[in-house]
């Protein structure tokens, strides 16, 4: 299953890549990598939970995983789609800009497509959890349900408590503490994260090496969030931004995985 399927979401991924590039070119924003993406990843991945086996009807495993991709890629992509287009060009991507306006287009496509991979490797985990053989739902479906609940709820309440932060004048230029945030500097990142953990959750079985596998969307994401695209990128920009207020928060709080603060 894997080998047929894990191709087929690539192909698909590179083809909404491409799309992004294209678009994020035209409009001079290259913050449409991650809506696209976003929106790509969510449908390309709850298409590859249903695909058939065979002359059979999807199980119900299957649209129970492929509802977990569906509503993963709407509540993200509404999050970031008006955040994208009403906003000013990320710092990640505006960087970008600097150097040879020549190159320019080239950068960016060098930066866009290695998003089509990503998504297939998170399509491993998300096909082993969706095409697990035995056909009836059960507790491992069950704790799968809960993890990801938690997640969307976690992501939902941390990035709506941030929102309502930004929003309020008496804030500017101070830190976010509070909530969520007083538990973690990038509580949105951490439940984002634990919400690929519901595959393996419904997937892993010890006994049978190729189930381990479902472990790649997690170790991915978890790589991308904490070393590569989020907090390093955020960490620098709030350092330049907030200075000694920020550094006296990162001694404080834990970084990634929730935990009690640090008496100030």
């Amino acid at each position: 299953m894997l080998l047929v399927m894990v191709p087929g979401v690539l192909a698909a991924m590179l083809g909404v890549m491409l799309s992004a590039w294209a678009f994020g070119m035209a409009r001079r924003n290259g913050g449409w990598t991650d809506v696209f993406w976003t929106w790509g990843t969510g449908s390309v991945l709850a298409a590859a939970a249903l695909f058939p086996v065979g002359d059979a009807a999807p199980e119900p495993r299957q649209w129970l995983v492929a509802a977990f991709m569906l509503i993963w890629g709407v509540r993200l992509g509404l999050y970031l789609t008006p955040r994208v287009a009403g906003h000013p060009e990320d710092i990640r991507y505006a960087a970008f800009r600097d150097g040879d306006p020549r190159t320019y287009p080239f950068r960016m496509l060098f930066v866009t497509l290695p998003q089509a991979p990503a998504t297939a490797l998170l399509a491993i985990s998300v096909v082993l959890a969706a095409h697990r053989p035995e056909a009836a739902l059960g507790l491992r479906d069950a704790l799968g349900v809960a993890i990801f609940l938690i997640a969307i709820v976690g992501e939902t309440v941390s990035d709506n408590q941030m929102k309502g932060f930004r929003a309020s004048p008496d804030n500017k230029g101070q830190v976010m503490d509070r909530g969520l945030w007083a538990w973690s500097r990038h509580p949105n990142y951490f439940f984002q994260w634990l919400g690929w953990m519901a595959y393996p959750a419904m997937a892993l079985v010890p006994t049978q090496p190729v189930t381990w596998l479902s472990l790649t969307a997690p170790i991915v994401m978890y790589g991308l969030l904490r070393y590569v695209s989020g907090v390093p990128l955020l960490e620098q920009t709030m350092l330049k931004s907030r200075g000694d207020l920020f550094r006296a928060y990162q001694q404080r709080v834990s970084v990634f995985f929730p935990f009690p603060p640090k008496a100030r």
